[in-house]
């Protein structure tokens, strides 16, 4: 502990027992909580987040700002809301402790704050459709990211394998809001707002994550990477974090008065198992370190040579006579091993052989690597093999176990067999696979090349600022999703979409079924807002609205890259670095850009909301096939082929006998007030997840509500 934290406690101390002469109660609990204090990252944790919700209509006892007249560009904090205490036409009568007020409807958008329960919808904005109807379709969703976070714990609890994100840098440039306002570099408590509003998504972010297997990937700058690795370590305790530095930029981004920068941290939390796969990579990976010798199969003396057990004393029984046929041709016979104290005179040879010992170039006696049985072993699947010596008329070669795996696992191709049995290999055919070191300097990493240069082909310029290299990006996945064709990842600040992007390209690469999961805002900059708010354009608004994030960037990125065509409709150009496939014949993908909508519990609990939820369901299920919609409840249910919904226990039978005979529907959602009947459908269904809605939908968000501050 610091001398400043010691100082810290004993000011407490004193306060306690101020406390204890009044309340001695109090007292005992303040001293508990002092001793369970963690010494570790310490920030001012600010109040949550209140989000604005431009969609939603005000209603009596809504949280609202008063927004200021169109055409003028003024903040408006969170802290400066108003209560709706009445509603009549389009008018609003506003209280505020003993302060009162008028407003037009039209003038006023609701908040919630992040501590506060939300039942989450969400709307279909567009879609495009190259998949199959059977691949599970790529997700993109509008929403502030906490809020949709917490609905993707109620469709994916524990079931994500990578968390991928790019949050804002903190540079103090504008570049991200913090109650509703932009964070510069003049805010004093600029780094604790920021791990404020970290911590919270992390939080969330942990609960989505399998913890048997899985990775957190989190790319930052160096105004920020101290503390976040600590953040890391103290929200992930189980977990192992490494941090890698990787060039992004060989030109540099300058700094005045310091060293430019040319590199940023790529923080990755291991989880359970979780560990990067070794992977056939290129020359600019393997960081001068020669691997040629690696590029064909590699033959090793049957002699062991050059350490402490490599005598006939340290290990009798592996020195024994192997007998081998005149021409080579075969092992004829393999002797048994000689006891200490008998020469090898006393062995006799066979007709028609040669007699090999384990001997060294200087006439010692050494052994064998293997025991008689297994070098009996390795004969038989042809992994021992004889050759003309210079100081022994016979060497004898083996392949060690890892070779021997390479082979087993089709790395290297049969070709055929030599004379004495030993297999024959097309060494062209092995790709060398590695881990890289945690020092990335890859040329097409390049973010400016890669990232804005490839983005402005698709979408044209000035649309996005600083976009990641896809390869950057594809390349960071690859290491923890490439063993995995069905692998669930999820970007809660997906910006211009470049992980969807990179998804997509490992999914065309090797035919997987990826699912990836993007959420972002739709604000605009500051600058954008300065420009339109002059317009009298104000959030929420069409135009306005158009110019988000989301609507300009993320989906339109993501359509056009599917589609194989630029903004303009024209065929993207040029093929995927390292790889023939054309940019212009697009993906073979499904996607559907959603946003999240806030709904009323009164309307959800009536049965009201289903249009709303039902996207939440198909998530749950997979996000394969349609999205059941409300006017096919006619008959009672609705089913496809991966989820079904009864309506009406009714038709219970009807739908327990078209779920039994459809394997593929692992998910089905029972809508009823009664506990008994949902329980009376799972046992009918026993291999099927039931839920009962919509007892379970609202209980997961008023629990995530609950633990927003913890």
């Amino acid at each position: 502990m610091t001398s400043s934290a010691a100082a810290e406690d004993l000011d407490l101390e004193d306060t306690i027992n101020e406390v204890e002469a009044l309340n001695p109660a109090l007292a005992a609990k303040l001293r508990a909580s002092l001793r369970r204090r963690a010494y570790g990252l310490v920030f001012e944790h600010n109040l949550p987040e209140a989000v604005r919700l431009y969609g939603k209509a005000p209603a009596v006892g809504d949280l609202v700002n008063v927004l200021p007249p169109r055409g003028h560009f003024a903040a408006v904090a969170a802290n400066e809301a108003w209560q709706v205490s009445a509603v009549k036409d389009d008018r609003a009568q506003l209280v505020r402790g003993a302060e009162h007020c008028e407003a037009a409807l039209s003038d006023l958008v609701a908040l919630t704050a992040l501590n506060e329960p939300i039942y989450p919808g969400m709307r279909v904005l567009d879609r495009v459709e190259r998949g199959g109807p059977d691949d599970p379709w790529q997700v993109v969703i509008s929403a502030e990211n906490y809020h949709a976070l917490e609905a993707l714990i109620y469709c994916f609890p524990g079931s994500v394998d990578c968390i991928y994100i790019d949050p804002p840098y903190n540079t103090g440039a504008h570049d991200w809001k913090y109650n509703n306002d932009f964070v510069d570099g003049s805010d004093q408590y600029r780094h604790s707002k920021w791990l404020s509003f970290m911590e919270r998504r992390l939080k969330l972010a942990k609960k989505l994550l399998n913890p048997q297997d899985s990775v957190l990937i989190v790319t930052i700058d160096e105004k920020e990477q101290t503390r976040l690795g600590l953040l890391l370590e103290q929200l992930f305790p189980e977990g192992r974090l490494q941090i890698i530095s990787a060039s992004v930029n060989p030109n540099g981004t300058y700094r005045k008065s310091s060293f430019s920068r040319n590199d940023e941290y790529i923080n990755i939390v291991y989880l359970g198992s979780a560990a990067p796969q070794p992977l056939p990579l290129g020359t600019e990976w393997q960081g001068g370190v020669k691997r040629s010798s690696r590029e064909k199969l590699r033959w090793s003396s049957l002699i062991r040579y050059g350490t402490q057990y490599s005598s006939r004393t340290s290990t009798p029984t592996m020195f024994y006579p192997i007998f081998v046929a005149n021409d080579l041709s075969r092992i004829v016979h393999i002797g048994e091993p000689l006891p200490l104290g008998r020469e090898r005179s006393s062995v006799q040879d066979l007709p028609g052989c040669i007699t090999v010992w384990p001997m060294r170039t200087d006439g010692g006696e050494s052994r064998w690597q293997l025991s008689p049985s297994s070098l009996q072993a390795a004969i038989e699947h042809g992994y021992v093999r004889l050759d003309r010596g210079n100081t022994n008329p016979v060497t004898v070669s083996y392949l060690k176990s890892g070779m021997q795996h390479l082979v087993e696992a089709g790395e290297f191709v049969i070709t055929g067999r030599r004379r004495d049995g030993s297999i024959i290999v097309d060494n062209s055919s092995y790709q060398p696979k590695f881990i890289p070191r945690t020092q990335w300097t890859i040329s097409t990493h390049d973010a400016a090349r890669y990232g804005s240069g490839l983005l402005s082909e698709i979408l044209g310029s000035s649309r996005f600022t600083y976009p990641k290299s896809l390869y950057a990006v594809a390349d960071t996945l690859r290491f923890f999703i490439k063993h995995k064709p069905n692998a669930l990842i999820v970007d809660f600040f997906a910006g211009s979409g470049t992980t969807m992007h990179a998804v997509n390209l490992l999914n065309a690469e090797d035919h997987g079924h990826r699912r990836c999961i993007l959420i972002t805002n739709n604000e605009v900059s500051k600058s954008e807002a300065r420009k339109m708010t002059a317009q009298g354009l104000r959030p929420g608004d069409a135009r306005w609205e158009e110019h988000g994030i989301a609507r300009y960037v993320t989906w339109p990125r993501i359509k056009c890259t599917i589609n194989g065509v630029n903004y303009q409709g024209k065929a993207l150009q040029g093929t995927y670095l390292g790889t023939e496939l054309q940019k212009s014949e697009g993906f073979r993908a499904n996607a559907i850009f959603l946003e999240l909508t806030y709904e009323s519990l009164r309307h959800i609990r009536l049965d009201r909301a289903f249009t709303a939820v039902s996207p939440l369901l198909w998530m749950q299920s997979g996000c394969r096939g349609p999205v059941i919609q409300r006017l096919e409840r006619q008959q009672g249910f609705a089913a496809t082929s991966y989820y079904a919904v009864l309506f009406d226990f009714s038709a219970a039978k009807r739908f327990v006998h078209v779920v039994q005979r459809t394997p593929s529907i692992k998910t089905v959602y029972v809508v009823s007030d009664d506990e008994r009947r949902c329980a009376e459908i799972a046992l009918r269904l026993p291999l099927v997840r039931v839920h009962r809605l919509y007892q379970s939908f609202i209980k997961t968000f008023e629990i995530c509500a609950e633990g927003a501050c913890a």
